[in-house]
């Protein structure tokens, strides 16, 4: 089992306790320990969140996020929503990549929780009390791996190297800096697109 402790500060990150930010949690590191790699610090990592928009299990990515070290911030973790409760993370070194996804074993326990009630009426899950947080968590946290992950076979998986931008210009309109490839020219000065007026 893992450390309690990564737990405790994936939630500080998250914002708050629930069965989904575990199981990304889960997911992420057994990623981690098919590739044989170490969280990612700069970008050796990318991670393909299979979550979708605007439903309550989204919380699994930013378990993942937490994990794996793959953040939206880097640049490094992206989404192909389709709904599920899954993540490719791809070793960009060794050109590997597996698949974890969150199996349904312990959904009516989930559902059945007075978390996951209390959610279902629409009480923010920060208003739950701690224990009631804290028993959906454990369902997931203290279950066996083979209940709660299936995680496929390791495969070659090789990503297109992308260049990083490292210039920044300051907008002639609003003075704020603005990554270059994102600059527009109005009267040939270098705004950005807000102060541009246009999308193109």
């Amino acid at each position: 089992m893992e450390d309690k402790q990564t737990l405790i500060d994936m939630f500080k990150f998250h914002g708050h306790k629930c069965w989904a930010s575990a199981a990304g949690l889960r997911a992420g590191l057994a990623a981690l320990r098919a590739l044989g790699v170490e969280r990612s610090g700069a970008k050796s990592l990318h991670a393909v969140l299979e979550t979708g928009y605007h439903h309550a299990a989204e919380c699994f990515g930013d378990g993942v996020q937490y994990a794996t070290g793959c953040t939206f911030g880097k640049s490094n973790i992206s989404k192909d929503p389709k709904g599920k409760l899954a993540v490719r993370v791809i070793d960009k070194k060794n050109n590997k990549a597996v698949r974890i996804s969150f199996k349904p074993v312990l959904r009516e326990k989930i559902r059945n929780s007075a978390f996951m009630k209390k959610r279902a009426s629409a009480v923010p899950p920060t208003e739950i009390p701690e224990e009631e947080q804290w028993e959906v968590v454990y369902l997931i946290w203290d279950a066996y791996e083979e209940d709660v992950l299936s995680i496929g076979k390791v495969y070659d998986c090789e990503l297109a190297p992308t260049e990083e931008l490292m210039r920044m210009v300051i907008c002639d309109g609003c003075g704020e800096m603005v990554a270059e490839s994102y600059m527009r020219v109005v009267n040939g000065k270098p705004v950005c697109i807000d102060c541009a007026g246009y999308d193109v």
